[in-house]
C-alpha cells in the first residue's frame, strides 16, 4: 500500500499529467493565498489610477506577460508534446481530439486583441502621454502593429496543436529543460488569469435571493470560469480532455471562488 501511494505521488508530477497538477496547484492557491494577491493587485489598480507610475507600469507588465507567456510556453513545449504522443502511440488530430467552439482560434484571437489594446494603451501613456489618442501618425500604427503582432501570437499558440514535420532549428527546444520552462511560463500565465478571476469574490454581493437567483448566479460563473480558465490550461487539455477526471478537476480549481460568490462575498470580508 505504501508503495502504491508513492507511485500515485511520483505520477503526479510525470509530463502527462501537467493538467493535473496545474489544477490542484490552482485549487490550493485559491483556497489559501489568492485572495491575498488580490488584494494587492486591486491595491495597485487603484494607485495606478491615482497616477503612481510604479503602478502603471506593473499592470503594463502584467498585461504584457499575459499576452507573451502563453507563446513562450507553446513554443517550448510544442516538440516535446508531438514526440510523447509518437511514443506513446498516439497522433495528434484537431479535428477529432479537440471539440467545441473554444479551440476556436478566433476565440484566443479576441482575447489577445483585449490584452494587446491594454498594452498599446498603457505603453502608449508611457512613451508618448496623450499624444497616442491625439495624433493619428502615432495611434494607426501602433493599433495595426498590435495587429499584426496578435495574428503572430495567436499562430505561435496555435502551431502548438500540429506536429512539426523536422525537428527545432534550436537545440535547447530539443532539451528536457525546455519543456519544464514552458510548464513554468503556463503555470505563471495561469496564476496571472486567477487574479482576474478572483476579483469576482471581491464584487459587493449578498446572498442570492431564492432558488432562481442561486441557479443564475451558478450558471454564469461556471461560464465565467471556464472562459478564464480555458486558454491558460488549454495546452494541457489537449493531452487529457478524454479523461473524466480532467473536468472535475477545472471544476475544483475554481470552486472556491464559486462558492464565495454563490454564498455572497460579503460574507467571506
Amino acid at each position: 500500500m505504501k508503495t502504491k501511494h508513492v507511485f500515485s505521488y511520483q505520477r503526479l508530477f510525470t509530463q502527462e499529467n501537467r493538467g493535473l497538477l496545474l489544477d490542484i496547484v490552482v485549487f490550493l492557491l485559491n483556497l489559501f493565498l489568492m485572495q491575498r494577491l488580490t488584494r494587492y493587485a486591486l491595491d495597485v489598480f487603484r494607485y495606478a489610477d491615482e497616477g503612481e507610475p510604479l503602478a502603471q507600469f506593473s499592470l503594463l507588465s502584467a498585461c504584457v506577460a499575459m499576452w507573451v507567456l502563453p507563446a513562450a510556453g507553446a513554443v517550448l513545449k510544442r516538440w516535446h508534446f508531438h514526440q510523447r504522443l509518437n511514443a506513446s502511440g498516439r497522433k495528434f488530430e484537431f479535428g477529432a481530439n479537440l471539440s467545441g467552439c473554444l479551440f476556436n482560434p478566433i476565440f484566443y484571437f479576441c482575447l489577445n486583441l483585449v490584452l494587446v489594446s491594454a498594452i498599446i494603451a498603457g505603453a502608449g501613456q508611457f512613451l508618448f502621454g496623450n499624444r497616442l489618442s491625439d495624433s493619428a501618425a502615432i495611434f494607426v500604427p501602433s493599433i495595426l502593429l498590435g495587429l499584426i503582432a496578435t495574428i503572430v501570437q495567436t499562430y505561435l499558440i496555435y502551431r502548438y496543436f500540429s506536429a512539426p514535420k523536422k525537428p527545432p532549428r534550436y537545440d535547447f527546444l530539443l532539451e528536457p529543460e525546455s519543456e519544464i520552462l514552458g510548464d513554468v511560463c503556463i503555470f505563471l500565465n495561469m496564476i496571472l488569469f486567477q487574479v482576474a478571476w478572483n476579483f469576482m469574490a471581491f464584487a459587493d454581493l449578498g446572498r442570492p435571493s431564492g432558488p432562481v437567483e442561486f441557479i443564475g448566479r451558478l450558471f454564469f460563473l461556471c461560464f465565467v470560469a471556464l472562459l478564464i480558465y480555458f486558454p491558460p490550461r488549454m495546452f494541457y487539455l489537449a493531452e487529457d480532455i478524454e479523461r473524466p477526471r480532467t473536468w472535475v478537476t477545472m471544476l475544483l480549481a475554481n470552486s472556491p471562488v464559486i462558492v464565495r460568490v454563490l454564498i455572497g462575498t460579503k460574507d467571506w470580508r
